[in-house]
Protein backbone atom coordinates (compact mmCIF):
# COMPACT_ATOMS: atom_id res chain seq x y z
CA UNK A 1 0.00 0.00 0.00
CA UNK A 2 1.62 3.68 -0.64
CA UNK A 3 1.92 5.65 1.76
CA UNK A 4 -0.58 8.75 2.25
CA UNK A 5 0.66 12.32 0.93
CA UNK A 6 2.11 14.36 3.52
CA UNK A 7 1.09 17.85 3.88
CA UNK A 8 4.84 19.20 2.59
CA UNK A 9 3.56 16.63 -0.09
CA UNK A 10 0.16 18.20 -1.05
CA UNK A 11 1.32 21.41 -0.80
CA UNK A 12 4.04 21.09 -3.21
CA UNK A 13 1.70 19.63 -5.55
CA UNK A 14 -0.17 22.44 -5.18
CA UNK A 15 2.71 24.74 -5.84
CA UNK A 16 3.37 23.14 -9.16
CA UNK A 17 -0.22 22.77 -10.28
CA UNK A 18 -0.57 26.79 -9.35
CA UNK A 19 2.21 27.15 -11.40
CA UNK A 20 1.82 25.24 -14.32
CA UNK A 21 -1.88 27.17 -14.42
CA UNK A 22 -0.74 30.28 -15.19
CA UNK A 23 -1.10 31.42 -18.82
CA UNK A 24 2.62 32.63 -19.20
CA UNK A 25 3.70 29.48 -18.07
CA UNK A 26 1.39 27.48 -20.65
CA UNK A 27 2.93 29.75 -23.30
CA UNK A 28 6.53 29.25 -22.49
CA UNK A 29 6.20 25.66 -22.02
CA UNK A 30 4.43 26.23 -25.65
CA UNK A 31 7.20 27.85 -27.01
CA UNK A 32 9.43 25.79 -25.81
CA UNK A 33 8.48 22.58 -27.20
CA UNK A 34 7.77 24.43 -30.51
CA UNK A 35 11.21 25.44 -30.74
CA UNK A 36 12.41 22.05 -29.58
CA UNK A 37 10.90 20.63 -32.04
CA UNK A 38 12.28 22.70 -34.98
CA UNK A 39 15.95 21.89 -33.77
CA UNK A 40 15.41 18.48 -33.51
CA UNK A 41 14.05 18.18 -37.15
CA UNK A 42 16.52 20.38 -38.63
CA UNK A 43 19.82 18.55 -36.80
CA UNK A 44 21.17 15.62 -36.81
CA UNK A 45 18.52 13.45 -34.85
CA UNK A 46 16.23 14.31 -37.35
CA UNK A 47 15.58 11.21 -38.48
CA UNK A 48 15.13 9.86 -35.01
CA UNK A 49 12.55 12.25 -34.39
CA UNK A 50 10.49 11.79 -37.43
CA UNK A 51 10.62 7.82 -36.91
CA UNK A 52 9.43 9.06 -33.14
CA UNK A 53 6.67 10.50 -34.52
CA UNK A 54 5.88 8.10 -36.81
CA UNK A 55 6.29 5.10 -34.66
CA UNK A 56 3.07 3.04 -33.83
CA UNK A 57 1.50 2.49 -30.28
CA UNK A 58 -1.15 0.42 -29.65
CA UNK A 59 -3.32 -2.59 -29.78
CA UNK A 60 -5.15 -4.43 -33.16
CA UNK A 61 -8.27 -2.95 -31.59
CA UNK A 62 -10.09 -0.39 -33.49
CA UNK A 63 -9.19 3.12 -32.51
CA UNK A 64 -6.28 1.69 -30.50
CA UNK A 65 -3.74 1.99 -32.72
CA UNK A 66 -1.88 5.49 -33.89
CA UNK A 67 1.43 6.84 -34.20
CA UNK A 68 3.22 9.29 -31.64
CA UNK A 69 2.18 12.66 -33.77
CA UNK A 70 -1.68 10.84 -34.19
CA UNK A 71 -2.04 10.17 -30.30
CA UNK A 72 -0.72 13.42 -29.43
CA UNK A 73 -3.36 15.17 -31.94
CA UNK A 74 -5.97 13.13 -31.75
CA UNK A 75 -5.72 11.80 -27.59
CA UNK A 76 -3.78 14.72 -26.09
CA UNK A 77 -5.13 17.59 -27.59
CA UNK A 78 -8.92 16.35 -26.88
CA UNK A 79 -7.64 17.04 -23.22
CA UNK A 80 -7.06 21.10 -24.49
CA UNK A 81 -11.01 20.76 -26.10
CA UNK A 82 -11.88 19.53 -23.17
CA UNK A 83 -10.98 22.76 -20.80
CA UNK A 84 -12.03 24.60 -23.94
CA UNK A 85 -15.50 22.92 -23.58
CA UNK A 86 -15.53 23.32 -19.71
CA UNK A 87 -14.60 27.12 -20.87
CA UNK A 88 -17.27 28.11 -23.32
CA UNK A 89 -19.61 26.17 -20.87
CA UNK A 90 -18.60 28.35 -18.33
CA UNK A 91 -18.70 31.64 -20.58
CA UNK A 92 -21.95 31.01 -21.35
CA UNK A 93 -23.85 30.37 -18.16
CA UNK A 94 -21.67 32.86 -15.87
CA UNK A 95 -19.58 34.71 -17.96
CA UNK A 96 -18.97 37.49 -20.44
CA UNK A 97 -21.23 35.33 -23.05
CA UNK A 98 -24.33 35.51 -20.60
CA UNK A 99 -24.83 38.91 -21.35
CA UNK A 100 -25.44 39.13 -25.17
CA UNK A 101 -25.38 42.66 -25.76
CA UNK A 102 -22.15 43.12 -23.77
CA UNK A 103 -20.65 39.93 -25.69
CA UNK A 104 -21.70 41.35 -28.81
CA UNK A 105 -18.37 43.24 -29.87
CA UNK A 106 -15.61 40.47 -29.20
CA UNK A 107 -18.04 37.81 -30.46
CA UNK A 108 -18.84 39.82 -33.81
CA UNK A 109 -14.88 40.85 -33.90
CA UNK A 110 -14.12 36.71 -33.65
CA UNK A 111 -16.32 36.15 -36.80
CA UNK A 112 -14.44 39.12 -38.73
CA UNK A 113 -11.46 37.63 -37.39
CA UNK A 114 -12.25 34.64 -39.39
CA UNK A 115 -14.29 35.42 -42.73
CA UNK A 116 -10.87 37.93 -43.77
CA UNK A 117 -8.21 35.66 -43.14
CA UNK A 118 -10.41 32.37 -45.14
CA UNK A 119 -10.94 35.20 -48.02
CA UNK A 120 -7.55 36.12 -48.01
CA UNK A 121 -6.06 32.47 -48.26
CA UNK A 122 -8.64 31.92 -51.10
CA UNK A 123 -7.70 34.90 -52.90
CA UNK A 124 -4.07 33.98 -52.86
CA UNK A 125 -4.35 30.16 -53.79
CA UNK A 126 -6.53 31.41 -56.78
CA UNK A 127 -4.64 34.17 -58.11
CA UNK A 128 -1.60 31.34 -57.60
CA UNK A 129 -3.77 28.34 -59.40
CA UNK A 130 -1.45 25.94 -59.85
CA UNK A 131 -2.53 23.37 -57.65
CA UNK A 132 -6.59 23.29 -56.63
CA UNK A 133 -6.14 20.74 -53.46
CA UNK A 134 -4.38 23.67 -51.54
CA UNK A 135 -7.72 25.29 -51.14
CA UNK A 136 -8.90 22.84 -48.61
CA UNK A 137 -6.51 25.18 -46.07
CA UNK A 138 -8.66 28.01 -45.95
CA UNK A 139 -9.34 27.36 -42.45
CA UNK A 140 -5.79 27.62 -41.19
CA UNK A 141 -5.56 31.04 -40.81
CA UNK A 142 -8.64 31.60 -38.84
CA UNK A 143 -7.35 30.17 -35.40
CA UNK A 144 -6.47 32.10 -32.23
CA UNK A 145 -4.49 30.41 -29.60
CA UNK A 146 -5.51 30.76 -26.19
CA UNK A 147 -2.32 30.12 -24.45
CA UNK A 148 0.54 32.09 -26.81
CA UNK A 149 -2.07 35.06 -27.02
CA UNK A 150 -3.09 35.20 -23.30
CA UNK A 151 0.86 34.64 -22.68
CA UNK A 152 1.73 37.70 -24.98
CA UNK A 153 -0.42 39.90 -22.82
CA UNK A 154 0.53 38.77 -19.90
CA UNK A 155 4.18 39.39 -20.59
CA UNK A 156 3.78 42.56 -21.76
CA UNK A 157 0.91 43.86 -20.43
CA UNK A 158 1.37 44.13 -16.52
CA UNK A 159 -0.73 47.74 -16.48
CA UNK A 160 -2.79 47.22 -19.33
CA UNK A 161 -6.77 47.73 -18.43
CA UNK A 162 -8.35 44.35 -17.75
CA UNK A 163 -11.01 44.78 -20.39
CA UNK A 164 -8.40 44.38 -22.73
CA UNK A 165 -7.79 40.73 -21.48
CA UNK A 166 -11.33 40.23 -21.04
CA UNK A 167 -12.21 41.09 -24.58
CA UNK A 168 -9.29 39.52 -25.73
CA UNK A 169 -9.96 36.23 -24.13
CA UNK A 170 -13.91 36.38 -25.07
CA UNK A 171 -12.59 36.74 -28.96
CA UNK A 172 -11.01 33.73 -28.09
CA UNK A 173 -13.30 31.73 -26.85
CA UNK A 174 -15.11 32.39 -29.71
CA UNK A 175 -13.00 31.97 -31.93
CA UNK A 176 -12.81 28.16 -30.29
CA UNK A 177 -15.77 27.69 -30.85
CA UNK A 178 -15.37 28.45 -34.46
CA UNK A 179 -12.83 26.50 -35.32
CA UNK A 180 -15.11 23.23 -33.60
CA UNK A 181 -17.65 24.02 -35.59
CA UNK A 182 -15.00 23.72 -38.15
CA UNK A 183 -13.77 20.56 -37.62
CA UNK A 184 -16.72 19.20 -36.97
CA UNK A 185 -18.62 19.91 -40.29
CA UNK A 186 -15.77 20.21 -43.43
CA UNK A 187 -13.04 18.19 -41.59
CA UNK A 188 -15.23 15.11 -41.25
CA UNK A 189 -15.45 12.21 -43.88
CA UNK A 190 -16.67 9.16 -44.33
CA UNK A 191 -19.14 9.35 -41.08
CA UNK A 192 -20.24 6.32 -39.53
CA UNK A 193 -23.56 6.98 -37.80
CA UNK A 194 -23.55 3.75 -35.92
CA UNK A 195 -20.33 4.72 -33.82
CA UNK A 196 -22.18 8.57 -33.88
CA UNK A 197 -24.93 6.75 -31.98
CA UNK A 198 -22.70 4.37 -29.58
CA UNK A 199 -20.71 7.67 -28.10
CA UNK A 200 -23.99 9.14 -27.24
CA UNK A 201 -24.35 6.09 -24.94
CA UNK A 202 -21.20 6.81 -22.48
CA UNK A 203 -21.76 10.34 -23.48
CA UNK A 204 -25.40 10.39 -21.47
CA UNK A 205 -24.39 8.66 -18.96
CA UNK A 206 -21.60 10.96 -18.40
CA UNK A 207 -23.40 13.93 -18.58
CA UNK A 208 -25.91 12.24 -16.43
CA UNK A 209 -23.58 11.34 -13.63
CA UNK A 210 -22.07 15.20 -13.88
CA UNK A 211 -25.09 16.46 -13.60
CA UNK A 212 -26.71 14.46 -10.80
CA UNK A 213 -23.47 14.14 -8.34
CA UNK A 214 -21.73 16.91 -9.09
CA UNK A 215 -20.87 17.51 -5.02
CA UNK A 216 -19.41 14.52 -5.18
CA UNK A 217 -17.37 14.92 -7.94
CA UNK A 218 -15.84 18.12 -6.17
CA UNK A 219 -15.52 16.41 -2.79
CA UNK A 220 -13.80 13.47 -3.82
CA UNK A 221 -10.88 14.47 -6.31
CA UNK A 222 -10.33 10.56 -7.38
CA UNK A 223 -13.38 10.08 -8.56
CA UNK A 224 -13.11 12.37 -11.53
CA UNK A 225 -10.13 10.20 -12.57
CA UNK A 226 -12.01 6.88 -11.69
CA UNK A 227 -15.30 6.98 -12.82
CA UNK A 228 -16.02 10.03 -15.42
CA UNK A 229 -12.54 9.83 -17.23
CA UNK A 230 -12.98 6.01 -18.38
CA UNK A 231 -16.41 6.88 -19.67
CA UNK A 232 -14.92 10.13 -21.11
CA UNK A 233 -12.20 7.76 -22.89
CA UNK A 234 -14.77 5.43 -24.33
CA UNK A 235 -16.74 8.56 -25.75
CA UNK A 236 -14.14 9.66 -26.98
CA UNK A 237 -12.92 6.23 -28.84
CA UNK A 238 -16.37 5.86 -30.31
CA UNK A 239 -16.60 9.98 -31.74
CA UNK A 240 -13.29 9.07 -33.38
CA UNK A 241 -14.56 5.38 -35.11
CA UNK A 242 -17.70 7.66 -36.41
CA UNK A 243 -15.00 9.96 -38.39
CA UNK A 244 -15.12 12.93 -36.78
CA UNK A 245 -12.04 14.39 -35.03
CA UNK A 246 -11.42 13.21 -31.43
CA UNK A 247 -11.29 16.33 -30.02
CA UNK A 248 -15.10 16.93 -30.93
CA UNK A 249 -15.53 14.18 -28.32
CA UNK A 250 -13.57 16.57 -25.55
CA UNK A 251 -15.59 19.66 -26.24
CA UNK A 252 -18.70 17.26 -25.82
CA UNK A 253 -17.88 16.23 -22.40
CA UNK A 254 -16.38 19.86 -20.85
CA UNK A 255 -20.16 21.00 -22.42
CA UNK A 256 -22.48 18.69 -20.39
CA UNK A 257 -20.69 20.11 -17.01
CA UNK A 258 -22.71 21.33 -14.51
CA UNK A 259 -21.30 25.40 -14.10
CA UNK A 260 -23.44 26.31 -10.92
CA UNK A 261 -24.21 24.38 -7.84
CA UNK A 262 -28.27 23.61 -7.03
CA UNK A 263 -27.94 24.04 -3.60
CA UNK A 264 -24.99 27.05 -2.55
CA UNK A 265 -22.45 26.09 -0.72
CA UNK A 266 -18.57 26.24 -0.14
CA UNK A 267 -16.48 22.80 -0.85
CA UNK A 268 -13.30 22.86 -0.13
CA UNK A 269 -12.94 26.62 -0.10
CA UNK A 270 -13.67 27.03 -3.58
CA UNK A 271 -16.85 29.77 -4.92
CA UNK A 272 -20.69 28.93 -3.10
CA UNK A 273 -21.95 29.74 -6.54
CA UNK A 274 -20.06 27.34 -8.63
CA UNK A 275 -20.12 23.99 -9.33
CA UNK A 276 -18.24 21.19 -11.62
CA UNK A 277 -17.16 22.75 -14.80
CA UNK A 278 -15.07 25.47 -13.30
CA UNK A 279 -13.52 22.96 -10.96
CA UNK A 280 -12.33 20.61 -13.28
CA UNK A 281 -11.19 23.08 -15.56
CA UNK A 282 -9.18 24.47 -12.25
CA UNK A 283 -7.77 20.83 -11.57
CA UNK A 284 -7.18 19.72 -15.17
CA UNK A 285 -5.35 22.80 -16.36
CA UNK A 286 -2.45 22.02 -15.50
CA UNK A 287 -2.44 18.68 -17.05
CA UNK A 288 -3.03 20.81 -20.39
CA UNK A 289 -0.50 23.63 -19.83
CA UNK A 290 1.83 20.60 -18.77
CA UNK A 291 1.57 17.64 -20.59
CA UNK A 292 -0.80 17.82 -23.51
CA UNK A 293 -0.21 21.04 -25.38
CA UNK A 294 3.72 20.85 -25.39
CA UNK A 295 3.60 17.30 -26.36
CA UNK A 296 1.18 18.02 -29.39
CA UNK A 297 3.15 20.70 -30.09
CA UNK A 298 6.48 18.80 -30.07
CA UNK A 299 5.47 16.65 -32.66
CA UNK A 300 3.50 19.18 -35.10
CA UNK A 301 5.63 21.69 -35.12
CA UNK A 302 8.67 19.56 -36.30
CA UNK A 303 9.48 20.49 -39.99
CA UNK A 304 12.59 20.07 -41.48
CA UNK A 305 12.59 23.52 -43.30
CA UNK A 306 16.21 22.63 -45.15
CA UNK A 307 18.00 25.45 -44.23
CA UNK A 308 17.43 29.19 -46.10
CA UNK A 309 17.03 27.51 -49.69
CA UNK A 310 14.09 25.67 -47.71
CA UNK A 311 12.41 28.29 -45.80
CA UNK A 312 12.25 30.14 -49.02
CA UNK A 313 10.81 27.35 -51.51
CA UNK A 314 8.41 27.10 -47.76
CA UNK A 315 7.66 30.87 -47.87
CA UNK A 316 6.77 31.06 -51.83
CA UNK A 317 4.32 28.27 -51.60
CA UNK A 318 0.98 29.56 -51.88
CA UNK A 319 -0.37 27.81 -48.91
CA UNK A 320 2.52 29.80 -46.46
CA UNK A 321 2.07 32.75 -48.58
CA UNK A 322 -1.88 32.91 -47.21
CA UNK A 323 -1.55 31.72 -43.74
CA UNK A 324 1.01 34.52 -43.35
CA UNK A 325 -1.07 36.75 -44.93
CA UNK A 326 -4.18 35.51 -43.11
CA UNK A 327 -2.75 35.54 -40.01
CA UNK A 328 -0.97 38.44 -39.85
CA UNK A 329 -3.03 41.12 -42.18
CA UNK A 330 -6.52 38.98 -42.06
CA UNK A 331 -6.60 38.67 -38.50
CA UNK A 332 -5.82 42.36 -37.79
CA UNK A 333 -8.34 43.67 -40.31
CA UNK A 334 -11.18 41.67 -39.52
CA UNK A 335 -11.25 41.67 -35.95
CA UNK A 336 -10.86 45.76 -36.00
CA UNK A 337 -13.23 46.38 -38.90
CA UNK A 338 -16.00 44.44 -37.40
CA UNK A 339 -15.19 45.96 -33.78
CA UNK A 340 -15.56 49.31 -35.49
CA UNK A 341 -18.37 48.96 -37.70
CA UNK A 342 -20.27 47.23 -34.65
CA UNK A 343 -19.60 50.10 -32.27
CA UNK A 344 -20.90 52.98 -34.87
CA UNK A 345 -23.95 51.24 -36.08
CA UNK A 346 -24.90 49.03 -33.20
CA UNK A 347 -25.55 49.35 -29.44
CA UNK A 348 -22.81 47.59 -28.72
CA UNK A 349 -19.83 49.65 -27.93
CA UNK A 350 -16.21 49.09 -27.32
CA UNK A 351 -15.26 49.43 -23.82
CA UNK A 352 -13.61 53.24 -22.73
CA UNK A 353 -11.10 51.90 -20.71
CA UNK A 354 -8.64 51.33 -23.29
CA UNK A 355 -8.66 52.80 -26.88
CA UNK A 356 -8.69 51.88 -30.56
CA UNK A 357 -5.02 52.03 -30.75
CA UNK A 358 -5.02 49.56 -28.16
CA UNK A 359 -7.79 47.47 -29.68
CA UNK A 360 -5.60 47.41 -33.29
CA UNK A 361 -2.81 45.42 -31.09
CA UNK A 362 -5.05 43.34 -29.84
CA UNK A 363 -6.17 42.16 -33.53
CA UNK A 364 -2.22 41.80 -34.22
CA UNK A 365 -1.78 39.45 -31.31
CA UNK A 366 -5.06 37.44 -31.95
CA UNK A 367 -3.13 36.40 -35.04
CA UNK A 368 -1.30 33.71 -33.10
CA UNK A 369 -2.85 31.43 -34.32
CA UNK A 370 -0.30 28.40 -33.49
CA UNK A 371 -2.18 25.50 -31.83
CA UNK A 372 -5.36 24.86 -33.43
CA UNK A 373 -3.77 25.92 -36.89
CA UNK A 374 -1.37 23.18 -36.73
CA UNK A 375 -4.52 20.83 -36.00
CA UNK A 376 -6.02 22.29 -39.05
CA UNK A 377 -3.40 22.00 -41.03
CA UNK A 378 -2.76 18.42 -40.30
CA UNK A 379 -6.40 17.72 -40.95
CA UNK A 380 -6.61 19.56 -44.70
CA UNK A 381 -3.54 17.91 -46.23
CA UNK A 382 -2.21 14.82 -43.77
CA UNK A 383 0.44 14.50 -42.05
CA UNK A 384 4.23 14.39 -43.48
CA UNK A 385 2.96 16.20 -47.26
CA UNK A 386 4.45 18.76 -48.86
CA UNK A 387 1.80 21.32 -48.40
CA UNK A 388 1.51 20.41 -44.58
CA UNK A 389 4.96 21.33 -43.95
CA UNK A 390 4.75 24.60 -46.31
CA UNK A 391 2.04 25.37 -43.75
CA UNK A 392 3.55 24.63 -40.89
CA UNK A 393 6.25 27.24 -41.57
CA UNK A 394 3.85 29.36 -42.47
CA UNK A 395 2.09 29.11 -39.54
CA UNK A 396 5.10 29.67 -36.99
CA UNK A 397 6.42 33.07 -39.37
CA UNK A 398 2.79 34.31 -39.12
CA UNK A 399 2.38 33.59 -35.33
CA UNK A 400 5.83 35.00 -34.98
CA UNK A 401 5.07 38.24 -36.57
CA UNK A 402 1.79 38.90 -35.28
CA UNK A 403 3.46 38.09 -31.35
CA UNK A 404 6.55 40.25 -32.40
CA UNK A 405 4.71 43.33 -33.71
CA UNK A 406 1.83 42.93 -31.47
CA UNK A 407 3.37 42.63 -28.46
CA UNK A 408 5.73 45.35 -29.35
CA UNK A 409 2.68 48.15 -29.73
CA UNK A 410 1.15 46.56 -26.59
CA UNK A 411 4.24 47.24 -24.84
CA UNK A 412 4.76 50.96 -25.36
CA UNK A 413 0.77 50.93 -24.47
CA UNK A 414 1.93 49.33 -21.32
CA UNK A 415 4.45 52.20 -20.79
CA UNK A 416 1.94 54.42 -21.42
CA UNK A 417 -0.75 53.17 -19.17
CA UNK A 418 1.87 52.94 -16.36
CA UNK A 419 3.05 56.86 -17.02
CA UNK A 420 -1.20 57.61 -16.92
CA UNK A 421 -1.26 55.93 -13.49
CA UNK A 422 1.69 57.23 -12.34
CA UNK A 423 0.12 60.93 -12.72
CA UNK A 424 -3.14 59.08 -10.88
CA UNK A 425 -5.47 59.64 -13.90
CA UNK A 426 -8.61 57.21 -13.28
CA UNK A 427 -9.28 53.84 -15.36
CA UNK A 428 -12.49 55.46 -16.57
CA UNK A 429 -10.46 58.52 -18.13
CA UNK A 430 -7.52 56.53 -19.73
CA UNK A 431 -9.31 55.97 -23.29
CA UNK A 432 -9.70 59.80 -23.54
CA UNK A 433 -6.17 60.49 -22.06
CA UNK A 434 -4.54 58.29 -24.38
Amino acid sequence: MAAAPTDETEEHGRGLGSFLRKDLVGGVLLLTAMLAALVFANSPWADTYFALRDTHIGIDFPGLDHTVGEWASEGLLAIFFFLVGLELKTEFVDGELRNIRKALLPVVAAFGGVVVPALIYVAVNTINDGDPSTMTGWAIPTATDIAFAVSVLAVVGSALPVAMRTFLLTLAVVDDLIAIVIIAFVYTDDLKLLYLALALIPLGIYAFLAQKFPEFFMQHHWAAWVILLPIGVITWLFVLEAGIHATIAGVLLGFVVPVKKVTPRVIRQEDPRLGLAPALEHRFRPLSNGLAIPVFAFFAAGVAVGGLEGVTASLTDPVAIGIVLGLVLGKTIGIFSASWLMDRFTPAAKDDDYSWFDLGALSLVAGIGFTVSLLVAELSFGIGSPHNEHAKVGILTGSAIAAVIGGTLLSVRNAHYKKLRAQGVAVDKLDAAS
